[in-house]
């Protein structure tokens, strides 16, 4: 997409930021307007003009000479390049971890915990600094990885660590066992928190790493290569190999990888699986999702409401599990929806380094052309298009929350995983109902249900076929809790006792 160099803002169906008004009984007209309150981005620190790859301790250079250009999602700039990894490199890489694991995995299980809390500790003394530099390079909202983000990453290398001298314990057997090296491949979406989500039970159990970071999202990484070495872990445990899908692919496919954990597209994640059919490689699979977001009559509509926004709006619908399809009461549904509207009219989007905005950029021209794509689909098969009005910046990467209106389930919107802040709405008039609806899709990776009932709860959740199910609440999560899904959604689980399985021999 091109990006041009001036500033000018055209006029698109985005939300502005509101302006206060007075409450019952107080004084009439405006209050005051939300200023612009921008985080320095100086405090992501230096970002070198190229990076190579970091094997066996050290940055070191490509194999190959091809570079790859990361860009700034809010403004189309390029912010650094990186090596994309041939197959020699994924070779040494894999070779440093292959090297570095008996040492590692010798190593008493206390021991090794004191590695992850000294990375957990950095990662919170860095933490505005790594918040920042994954606003810049992501294009979320830095109130989403101030608050959210950093904290997460912090609490689970935290929690594994605490388990890394307890696996005896786990309930897999009483001395299990490390696999041997494991190659992970993470998304752009939550690129430091997918890193922690797999490094850190991937170390507490005594395996070595190579993970690749996808093409568009690699500073955190790289950046957390450097926060490797801050905490002293011996040379070779973490190694981190840049590049595009090719690279993910000869990670994968290496004959010396014990255990291979993916988090992408289910197109991708079959890919993998038919690589290592019939081969004694373990894997684990984080996939798509079509999610739905289930709101009875007897729900608290405001609640229910700010759960719907943060369900599809948060992080610009960037979420696997993100409550795309809203399923509705048919006698609530016109409620809802005015209260929708209105709380859509309030959502801030613009600069993600400003700590009031809402909504941030698209993470590539990749993305926000498929968002384009199902979008005008959606209204090419009748369904009505919303979204309040306001000025998108004309740089960069941008989309406005959406919601689409008289959805069916044939439409492409409401099958097919868009991956933006757009949500379909569609209705149902009896739990069975919504179940079956639910359930429609080839996805399974979670789901979230709204009403008073806590029997009506427990109802849907043992018919609702997801791997996690919310109540009364979405989008929440704990390093204490497994995460992952059902049919083309995945298989294995991340997160919590489960989170370990998938690093043992068990």
């Amino acid at each position: 997409m091109a990006t041009p160099k001036n500033n000018k803002k055209t006029t698109a169906p985005a939300p502005t930021a509101p302006e206060a008004t007075a409450p019952a009984g107080g004084l009439p007209g405006k209050l005051f307007s939300y200023a612009p309150a921008p985080e320095s981005p100086a405090a992501a620190g230096e970002i070198a003009s190229s990076y190579g790859h970091f094997i066996g301790g050290e940055f070191t250079e490509s194999a190959g000479k091809e570079a790859l250009k990361t860009v700034n999602p809010a403004t189309g700039q390029v912010l650094a390049e990186f090596a994309q990894g041939s197959g020699e490199d994924v070779d040494r890489a894999v070779r440093a971890a292959r090297d570095a694991f008996p040492a590692w995995s010798a190593l008493p299980g206390a021991e090794r915990a004191k590695y992850l809390f000294r990375i957990a500790r950095i990662v919170q003394e860095r933490s505005r600094e790594l918040a920042v530099l994954e606003s810049i390079d992501n294009g979320k909202p830095i109130r989403e990885t101030r608050d959210v983000d950093l904290p997460l990453v912090a609490a689970h290398f935290f929690y594994y660590a605490g388990w890394a001298d307890k696996l005896e314990h786990a309930g897999y057997g009483p001395n299990p066992k490390p696999l041997g090296v494991a190659a992970q491949v993470i998304p752009w979406n939550f690129p430091l928190l997918m890193l922690a989500w797999k490094i850190a039970p991937a170390l507490a159990t005594g395996n070595t790493v190579v993970l690749k970071p996808a093409e568009t999202t690699p500073l955190t990484a790289l950046r957390f290569a450097e926060i490797v070495r801050q905490a002293g872990l011996p040379k070779g445990v973490v190694n981190i190999v840049t590049g595009d899908g090719r690279t993910g692919a000869a990670l994968t496919a290496h004959p010396d990888v014990a255990k291979v954990a993916f988090t992408g597209s289910t197109g991708v994640g079959r890919s993998i699986a038919r690589t290592l059919a019939g081969s004694r490689t373990k894997l684990s699979l984080e996939l798509g999702g079509k999610a739905a977001n289930i709101v009875f009559d007897d729900a608290p509509i405001d609640q229910a409401v700010e759960g719907i926004v943060n369900g599809i709006f948060f992080n610009q619908g960037h979420v696997c599990c993100a409550g795309s399809r809203l399923l509705v009461q048919e006698s609530v549904h016109d409620e809802v929806l005015d209260a929708l509207k209105r709380r859509m009219a309030t959502l801030r989007v613009g600069d993600p380094l400003d700590k009031n905005t809402d909504v941030g950029a698209i993470n590539s021209a990749a993305q926000l052309a498929r968002i384009q794509e199902l979008a005008a689909a959606g209204e090419a098969e009748g369904a009505e298009r919303w979204a309040p009005a306001c000025e998108l910046p004309q740089d960069g990467f941008w989309f406005a929350p959406t919601v689409f209106t008289g959805v069916s389930q044939a439409h492409r919107i409401a099958r097919e995983e868009i991956f933006g802040p757009v949500l379909s709405v569609l209705t149902f008039r009896t739990p069975a109902e919504a179940v079956e609806k639910a359930n429609n899709t080839p996805y399974g990776l979670s789901a979230g249900v709204w009403t008073e009932k806590g029997s009506r709860i427990l109802w849907m959740a043992s018919r609702l076929r997801a791997g996690i199910v919310w109540s009364n609440t979405f989008n929440k999560f704990d390093p204490t809790s497994p995460f992952g899904g059902y049919k083309e959604s995945g298989y294995g689980r991340e997160g919590g006792r489960h989170g370990l399985e998938a690093y043992l021999d068990v």
